[in-house]
């Protein structure tokens, strides 16, 4: 293609006005510095979205059952019984989550209840993540509560045998006595056995674990669990145990991988990812404007080639797609040349961790930015670079058009 041919000779020739080149190349950084930083930006929530999947809680079954409507499931024992006869099903067990008030001592404040069976210990890794005291359920003497870390500081509240932390939760039937406010509420008394962290917000923050049977009784529950937890046997595959449960049982009930029962913290990542995204996109519209002024000045520089050109026959059509051409490549050379600068860039920060993260070392669970090179974000990105040059080309055939006239 004639117009095509010229307009990569334009490109890399050395240009008689310095300054011409000057702002071609000037042009071309621009689009070229945005097209990597879109890449190492887009690359950097892709570590942290696989930072955030490699660190899932421990506390975090397999599978969790909830309810589609209505925070509890009715009948528990039977339906556990019916998972537990499925092919892939290790253990399944009921747990108990809702919203209460604790108070030890002088303090108080709103926590998470989740009442747990004995088996509970057995299923996750709790024991391993308690920093202080140790994890107990029951034994003959008391009822025994662990606590996350935030509920521990909020309440002042340590593993002790000598003070009680109160649990106390609204009746789900009958009247309130005006009278007398506080037989509204049930209440239980627990001793604290220890103190958790997990380094997850959701759990760390007013999580309260105590017995199911505690739990029960505070919301007057009667075979009934908000949720059911199921660990699979290490040679099955999650996702066809995930689909056969919910095929068997339907639409009144949703079963939950560990990836979707963190589901609202990946989505977080995704939308700050692609609304900077879209931050960086309008700058690198700003930086591709650049080749408007480049060409305009390319026009003048050419002035006597494109009057050979009409004497050889050329048409103004044929001129301008030229620059609209010259245009366009100068976005796709920057943008290839950005995308090759931050896949080095990407790959060296995977690889040697050179750019660190602020803060106290020892609180961190890792101490350099995570990266992670997604292929299809490179396509993505290569598509805006093409779609921009192409509406920056044709703009740029408009001013050139009335240039050559």
């Amino acid at each position: 293609m004639f117009p095509l041919r010229i307009a990569i000779r334009y490109l890399f020739s050395k240009k008689t006005h310095n300054a011409v080149n000057i702002i071609s190349l000037i042009s071309l950084a621009g689009v070229a510095v945005a097209t990597m930083a879109i890449v190492c930006v887009l690359s950097v929530f892709n570590g942290f979205s696989d930072l955030s999947a490699a660190h899932l809680s421990i506390l975090d079954p397999d599978l969790k059952i909830t309810p589609v409507e209505g925070k509890s499931i009715s009948s528990v024992d039977s339906l556990i019984y019916e998972i537990e006869q499925i092919d892939g099903i290790d253990v399944a067990i009921p747990t108990i989550e809702e919203q209460a008030l604790a108070i030890y001592g002088e303090r108080q404040m709103p926590v998470m209840i989740k009442g747990v069976p004995l088996e509970y210990e057995n299923t996750t890794g709790i024991k391993s993540i308690v920093i202080d005291g140790d994890f107990y359920l029951t034994d003959s003497i008391a009822s025994y509560a662990t606590l996350s870390v935030g509920a521990a500081i909020g309440l002042g509240a340590t593993p002790s045998l000598y003070r009680y932390l109160g649990i106390y939760t609204p009746k789900r039937e009958g009247r309130v006595n005006v009278a007398n406010p506080m037989t509204a509420f049930r209440s239980d008394s627990l001793i604290v056995a220890g103190v958790y962290q997990v380094a997850q917000a959701e759990y760390d923050t007013d999580m309260v674990i105590l017995p199911i049977e505690n739990a029960a009784r505070l919301l007057d529950y009667d075979n009934e669990a908000t949720a059911i937890e199921v660990m699979v046997k290490p040679s099955f595959n999650i996702s066809k145990v995930t689909a056969q449960l919910q095929t068997i049982l339907g639409d009144e009930l949703i079963v939950k991988d560990r990836l979707h029962q963190q589901e609202q913290s990946f989505r977080m990542i995704e939308i700050e990812k692609w609304i900077t995204f879209l931050m960086l996109a309008f700058i690198l519209i700003i930086a591709s404007f650049n080749i408007i002024s480049t060409l305009s000045m390319l026009v003048i520089e050419k002035s006597e080639n494109i009057h050979t050109l009409h004497s050889l026959g050329a048409t103004s059509t044929m001129i301008s797609r030229i620059f609209m051409l010259e245009g366009w490549l100068i976005s796709i050379v920057g943008g290839i040349a950005g995308v090759i600068i931050g896949v080095i860039l990407t790959l060296a920060q995977q690889w040697g961790g050179f750019i660190k993260l602020s803060g106290d070392p020892s609180a961190l669970s890792i101490d350099h930015y995570p990266v992670r090179l997604d292929v299809m974000d490179l396509f993505v990105v290569m598509g805006l670079v093409i779609v921009i040059g192409f509406f920056t080309a044709q703009i740029t055939a408009l001013f050139t058009r009335k240039k050559i006239r």
